[in-house]
C-alpha cells in the first residue's frame, strides 16, 4: 500500500503561525511631517491683530498728554512716564479695587455653593420635582440680563439693599447660577454609578459622597466655572450702574467710566486706568490657566 509522501514542516507542533503585521501605507510619516503653512500664515495673522492693540494700551499709558498728540502712536515713547499710574492710584483706585474684590468673590463663592448642590441633588436625585428644576435653570438662559433690570431694582429698593455692595452680589450670583448649574449636571453625569454604590455600601450618605467623591471629581469643572463667573463679575457693568449711586460704591468698571469722563482730554491717563483694572484679571488667568484648560478638556476622554 502506498504512502503519500509530505514535505516537512518548520513549524513547531502545537504553535500557531504569527499574524503578519500590516506595513505601514507609504508617506504617512511625511504627511505627518507636513506643515500646515496656510495655517500657520492665518495664526500669525491673528496673533498680530490681539496683540497690536494691548501693545498700543500699554505704550500709551507710559506716554504723557502732550506726546500722545505729537508722537506716532506706534513708536515707543523717548520719555515713558508712570505719572498717568500715580493719577489713577491717587484718585481711589484701590478703594474700588477692594470694592470689586468684594462683591466677585462674594457672587463667585454663592453660586458656586449653590450650583454645586442644586447640580448634585439633580443627577442623584429621585424626585420627579427635580427634572422641572433642571428645565427651570434652562429657562435661566434665555431670559437676558437687560430685561430684568426693572424688576431687579424694584426688588433690590424694596428690600432696602439700594446702593450696597450685596445689591450687586445676588444679581450677579442670581445670573451666573443657571449655566453654572448645567455645566456642572454634564461633569456629575459623568462619574460612574458603581463609585456611588460602592460607597454607598459602606454606609456612606448623601453628604459625605458629596464632599468625598463628588467634590473631588468636579473639581475641574468647579475650577473653571469659578474663573468664567468671577471674569463676569469683575467687568460687570449694568448692575452697578443701576443699583449704586454713591462713589464709595463703585467698583472697578463704573471708575473707569467715570475716570473717563473726568479726563476725557487726558487719554493716557484713561489707558493707564484700563490697565491697572486688569492686572487682577490678567494674574487671576495666569495662576488658573491649567485648572482651566483641563476643565475645559475634562470629560472628552470618558
Amino acid at each position: 500500500m502506498s504512502t503519500l509522501s509530505e514535505a516537512p514542516s518548520t513549524r513547531t507542533p502545537g504553535t500557531m503561525p504569527r499574524p503578519k503585521t500590516p506595513a505601514a501605507p507609504p508617506n504617512r510619516l511625511a504627511r505627518l511631517r507636513r506643515t500646515n503653512s496656510l495655517g500657520a500664515l492665518g495664526g500669525l495673522i491673528w496673533l498680530v491683530i490681539v496683540l497690536v492693540p494691548i501693545y498700543w494700551v500699554v505704550v500709551t499709558s507710559l506716554r504723557t498728554r502732550d506726546g500722545f498728540f505729537e508722537a506716532n502712536p506706534l513708536s515707543i515713547p523717548s520719555d515713558p512716564t508712570l505719572d498717568n499710574y500715580r493719577l489713577v492710584l491717587d484718585n481711589g483706585f484701590w478703594h474700588y479695587l477692594f470694592n470689586s474684590l468684594l462683591v466677585t468673590v462674594g457672587a463667585t463663592v454663592m453660586t458656586l455653593v449653590v450650583s454645586f448642590l442644586a447640580a448634585y441633588a439633580i443627577v442623584r436625585g429621585t424626585g420627579k420635582g427635580l427634572r422641572w428644576a433642571f428645565s427651570v435653570f434652562l429657562l435661566g438662559l434665555a431670559i437676558p440680563m437687560q430685561a430684568t433690570i426693572i424688576p431687579v431694582y424694584y426688588l433690590i429698593a424694596k428690600a432696602q439693599m439700594y446702593d450696597t455692595l450685596p445689591a450687586l452680589v445676588l444679581p450677579s450670583a442670581a445670573f451666573a447660577i443657571p449655566l453654572t448649574v448645567i455645566i456642572l449636571v454634564n461633569f456629575l453625569r459623568d462619574i460612574p454609578d458603581e463609585l456611588y454604590e460602592s460607597m454607598r455600601a459602606d454606609g456612606a450618605g448623601h453628604w459625605r459622597m458629596l464632599w468625598n467623591l463628588a467634590l473631588p471629581l468636579a473639581r475641574p469643572a468647579l475650577l473653571t466655572v469659578t474663573i468664567y463667573d468671577a471674569l463676569n463679575v469683575w467687568n460687570g457693568f449694568l448692575f452697578p450702574l443701576i443699583l449704586t449711586q454713591s462713589p464709595d460704591k463703585r467698583v472697578l468698571p463704573l471708575f473707569v467710566w467715570s475716570f473717563q469722563g473726568e479726563f476725557t482730554i487726558n487719554v493716557p491717563a484713561i489707558v493707564a486706568a484700563v490697565v491697572l483694572s486688569t492686572l487682577p484679571i490678567l494674574a487671576l488667568y495666569v495662576v488658573g490657566r491649567r485648572q482651566l484648560i483641563s476643565g475645559m478638556t475634562a470629560g472628552f476622554g470618558k
